[in-house]
């Protein structure tokens, strides 16, 4: 008698899931055809950007990169494409493009704002990644004073005198904090550096350039300008902004009565104005309040009101943070016997900065974008040496070529930004 087995010893081989359940197929039958409204909206969807590429490409790919002027660019592309094409004249980039990123900065020294750039990833890079060392973590702390002195040059005691003020700061916070408080402490670190600035670091640094000179050419503001000029503002803003807004949040959240409301006026004044108003004070009041013969470089001056302009709207940022946070950390922290100080730099505020962070991002890709308005102030950012290009006889009537340029240069560093963030959302998981 034969022996039948009802039970197979064998595995069967797999087989490929349906062409309808797998790869792009799946994807578009789930995301841009599982409805009939979804479907509508998809098709009208490929066909706008269908008629938007049809109509760009074109023009963009039928251009010329050789020429010097738009006449002569426009013969160009006839020539090679045939009567009636247009195309764009992409030529203006390549003849302006070193005036576009470097403004008039003189050509034998562009060597130092990109050494100066290439500085500027070292030093935000142990920020950004905590798997590199922190030693560099100094280098960071240096770096803008070096950055400093490199881009404008001069006496090398200068941005010496400018670290002695925060020095100064901190012998003062530690010496009035243990004989008349924390706050005492605080409102000296906030003063004597002021001081020190605005009295004695002039003559200092003066002092020491006659006893040990140590110069490199100096370059004056006016030849700043092009994207260079709106990465040192952005960059310089974005860098103070927010340790200067994490004061002003925990300063609006001080039961001390004189520290709130000096935070919450500045901060709603601040924002109750417009940044071009503060750029135009910046530009023609500012020097007013300063002693009579000093010299207040115009970039500074801009670069300090875009940073307190961004550090009201970074406090509010913060303070959405800190209010997001439960109760429960903050009695933690309590019970922990960790006094003020110690709670918000270990518990409170890294919780409250995790949350923020989507808020802090767009706070930054902002205040980047805003300053494209020193134009207006006369300073030559992209958009300042876009309208004096097209001013020039040979390239009037060039629009949307410098235009989309500048477009694509901030799109690169905005979107650089917001990866990013995300990265850095993903790597906390702020969700949970």
């Amino acid at each position: 008698m034969s022996d039948v087995s009802f039970v197979r010893t064998e595995m069967l081989q797999e087989r490929e899931p349906p062409l309808g359940q797998q790869g792009l197929i799946k994807w578009f039958r789930e995301n841009m055809f599982s409805s009939i409204p979804n479907t509508i909206l998809s098709i009208a969807a490929i066909w706008g950007i269908y008629f938007v590429l049809s109509q760009t490409l074109p023009w963009i790919f039928q251009s010329s990169w050789n020429a010097s002027s738009l006449k002569e660019c426009r013969a160009n592309i006839i020539e090679a494409y045939g009567e009636g094409t247009t195309g764009a004249c992409w030529a203006v980039i390549n003849e302006r493009f070193p005036q576009l990123i470097y403004g008039f900065y003189p050509q034998e020294l562009r060597w130092r704002p990109n050494l100066t750039f290439i500085g500027m990833f070292l030093a935000i890079a142990p920020v950004l990644f905590d798997k590199l060392p922190r030693k560099m973590i100094w280098f960071t702390a240096v770096y803008p004073f070096l950055a400093l002195w490199f881009l404008w040059g001069g006496s090398f005691w200068v941005p010496v005198s400018i670290i002695a003020g925060f020095v100064l700061g901190v012998v003062a916070f530690k010496i009035f904090s243990k004989m008349l408080g924390s706050l005492t402490g605080m409102i000296a670190a906030a003063f004597v550096p002021v001081l020190w600035w605005i009295l004695f670091a002039g003559s200092a640094a003066d002092t020491f350039q006659s006893i040990i000179p140590l110069a490199i050419e100096a370059v004056p503001s006016s030849n700043f300008g092009g994207l260079m000029l709106s990465i040192i503002i952005g960059v310089t803003g974005i860098a103070f902004s927010l340790p200067i807004g994490i004061v002003l949040a925990l300063g609006r959240q001080s039961d001390l009565m004189i520290v709130k409301v000096l935070c919450v006026g500045f901060i709603e004044f601040i924002r109750g104005v417009p940044l071009i108003t503060l750029l135009f004070v910046a530009s023609t009041l500012l020097n007013y309040f300063m002693p009579p013969g000093t010299n207040f470089d115009i970039i500074l001056r801009v670069i300090i009101m875009v940073t307190l302009f961004a550090s009201a709207y970074m406090a509010e940022v913060i303070r959405g943070g800190l209010a997001a946070l439960p109760t429960g950390q903050y009695e933690g922290a309590n019970s922990l016997g960790l006094d003020f100080w110690q709670s918000t730099r270990l518990i409170i505020m890294p919780q409250a900065l995790k949350i923020s962070i989507p808020n802090i991002v767009s706070t930054f890709i902002g205040l980047f974008k805003d300053t494209t308005l020193v134009s207006i102030i006369g300073l030559l950012d992209p958009l300042g040496l876009s309208t004096n290009i097209r001013a020039d006889q040979n390239w009037n009537g060039i629009i949307w070529e410098l235009y989309g340029f500048v477009a694509v240069m901030f799109w690169i560093f905005c979107f650089s930004m917001s990866r990013y963030s995300m990265y850095l959302e993903r790597k906390l998981q702020t969700g949970h």
